[in-house]
């Protein structure tokens, strides 16, 4: 798989998180904050072999179709 990058957080402290990449496979791949809350996990159901992370609201802009391969 290869990666491209899309953006960090505007916010983002020196470590880099939360960050969002466009795949070559038309997928996309986040970078955010573990979800460890027991509470939380309960509410979903989460098979094995996957994760989910927590990313805030200002991130949604680089989910934008437009220059990140959408429409190929």
């Amino acid at each position: 798989m290869r990666l491209t990058f899309i953006g960090k957080d505007p916010e983002s402290n020196p470590n880099g998180s939360p960050t969002v990449y466009r795949t070559d496979r038309g997928t996309w791949v986040v970078q955010g904050w573990d979800v460890t809350d027991p509470a939380t996990l309960a509410q979903m159901d989460i098979p094995e072999g996957e994760t989910c992370v927590e990313i805030p609201d200002r991130m949604l802009q680089f989910f934008s179709q437009e220059g990140h391969g959408l429409n190929q």
